[in-house]
């Protein structure tokens, strides 16, 4: 069974940093992409950056602020976020889809409130 569980949200100020961390099970990171997703009030859930591998991918609304990385020992995914901005306010949320087939997992999600 699949799981993921972050952690690290919370409320910081515009141009501040903020790490989420997602604790992943039940799922083998080589063979899938590991994400991160958002989604702002009356908005729709938009990808954030994902890797596989070596491969890393941004939505070009956080390139050059934010880095997605794993530890595949400790089965982690990380996304460190900088220079925040009022706009990067959201729910955010740890995903996992298997190269290999159709489903795709997702975690509960954790708040992330930009804000002076």
């Amino acid at each position: 069974q699949v799981q993921l569980v972050e952690s690290g949200g919370g409320l910081v100020q515009p141009g501040g940093s903020l790490t989420l961390s997602c604790a992943a099970s039940g799922i083998t990171f080589s063979s899938s992409v590991m994400g991160w997703y958002r989604q702002a009030p009356g908005k729709q859930r938009e990808l954030v950056a994902t890797v596989v591998g070596a491969i890393e991918n941004y939505a070009d609304s956080v390139r050059g602020r934010f880095s997605i990385s794993t530890d595949n020992a400790k089965t982690m995914i990380y996304l460190q976020m900088n220079l925040l901005r009022p706009e990067d306010t959201a729910v955010y949320y740890c995903n996992a889809q298997p190269i290999f087939g159709s489903q795709t997992y997702w975690g509960q999600g954790t708040q992330v409130t930009v804000s002076s």
